[in-house]
């Protein structure tokens, strides 16, 4: 069996949510699913994977270490993101092809299974204290056993030299910790809080704020720092004592590197789609493994990716919990009529050939968006550019 040719598709589901797939086909008729990881990116990343698909055409889709190391040190100078991005899309698709190929599911393949299914958590954001406070609520009501919102902006557009939501930073890590007061006591002492400061804050303001949440027991404290510098989680690590989950941002396990060694996170945000694929996200597993790091996989996006996510977390021991913003099949189930399956808070691969996901060609087609756009801007008081 050998690769054919790699397709690219950024499409738009029927509400307008973006997504941006790779379909790998092959001369047996077994094609495999990949998804990007950093859709604004996504016009230079359609580039790469074309530049790619000529190590990967004509070669055997069960070599997936070899292409991996061929995709990523081929040029000479390692993959950066745009190209780790696309290695990723191509490296999942092709792990899908050879579960499909010997029919079984893509974790069987990773090992095994290690558990029946994967406990998540959802996105509960809410625009206002209020409805954050609802929706939260609503869905510990619908069975999620965790809540999940990010760091608060705050009040009104900036105006001044440029335009954007405003996000001071004091004045944010106030509602940070009346928000937290308010959901622990809405959904109780037994249910999980995850609470991601979105690289949106600097050391000092984090220490501050993690000891006013303290009381609240989050389960976790999310990229609470930019990610440039991983050495920087070691001042974090001598003075907060919430745990400290990061890396949805880091490409390759050499990024991973020191926070693993030195045990300055206590969960591994391992983004499939942009660290390399199941290739390279299985050996961060095991690394974190042995340093008794649980892994917390990274996945704002599509069906794809959910089903790579939850195909790791399956087959291996150190699993925290996984992000799942929506509940499986419950959205863009025109573009994607099969996916994996949720109840009662945990999701489940089926045990069918590969991811688990089916895609409709035909109907991505029509759906095709432009690869390329901008997140949201943020301003402080003063007109300064912050994180998103």
């Amino acid at each position: 069996m050998k690769v054919t040719q790699i397709k690219s598709y950024p499409v738009a589901d029927s509400e307008g949510r973006p997504y941006f797939i790779v379909k790998v086909e092959t001369d047996a008729g077994i094609y495999g699913l990949g998804e990007i990881g950093i859709r604004w990116w996504g016009a230079a990343v359609e580039k790469a994977i074309e530049h790619l698909s000529e190590i990967v055409i004509g070669e055997d889709p069960f070599s997936t270490e070899r292409l991996w190391q061929h995709m990523f040190r081929g040029g000479f100078f390692p993959a950066d993101k745009v190209y780790c991005c696309a290695i990723s899309a191509i490296d999942i698709a092709l792990w899908d092809i050879k579960g499909k190929a010997v029919g079984m599911p893509v974790y069987k393949l990773l090992g095994g299974p290690v558990r029946d299914k994967v406990v998540c958590y959802p996105h509960t954001q809410g625009r206002t204290t209020s409805e954050l406070v609802d929706n939260c609520t609503a869905h510990v009501d619908a069975g999620w056993k965790f809540v999940r919102w990010s760091q608060p902006e705050t009040s009104g557009t900036f105006e001044g030299s440029g335009d954007g939501q405003r996000l001071e930073p004091v004045e944010s890590m106030r509602i940070a910790e009346e928000q937290m007061g308010l959901v622990r006591e809405a959904v109780g002492p037994d249910i999980q809080i995850c609470f991601d400061v979105h690289t949106r804050l600097d050391t000092a303001h984090v220490v501050s704020m993690c000891k006013t949440l303290e009381p609240f027991r989050p389960f976790f404290i999310e990229d609470p720092l930019r990610s440039e510098n991983p050495a920087s989680y070691r001042t974090l690590a001598r003075h907060v004592s919430l745990p400290i989950a990061a890396g949805e941002q880091w490409a390759s396990k050499w990024s991973f590197r020191e926070v693993i060694e030195e045990e300055l996170i206590s969960y591994a945000r391992i983004d499939l789609c942009i660290v390399g694929g199941l290739t390279e996200a299985l050996k961060i597993t095991h690394w974190a493994e042995t340093h008794y790091i649980d892994i917390v996989p990274h996945n704002p996006l599509g069906p794809v990716s959910a089903a790579a996510c939850v195909n790791l977390c399956m087959a291996s021991t150190n699993v925290g919990v996984q992000e799942m913003p929506r509940r499986p099949g419950s959205f863009a189930t025109d573009l994607f009529p099969k996916q994996i399956e949720w109840a009662d808070g945990y999701a489940w691969v089926p045990d069918a050939p590969g991811l688990g996901v089916e895609f409709d060609e035909d109907l991505a087609q029509q759906r095709r968006v432009s690869p390329t756009g901008w997140p949201p801007l943020l301003r402080r008081n003063d007109g300064a550019f912050t994180n998103w």
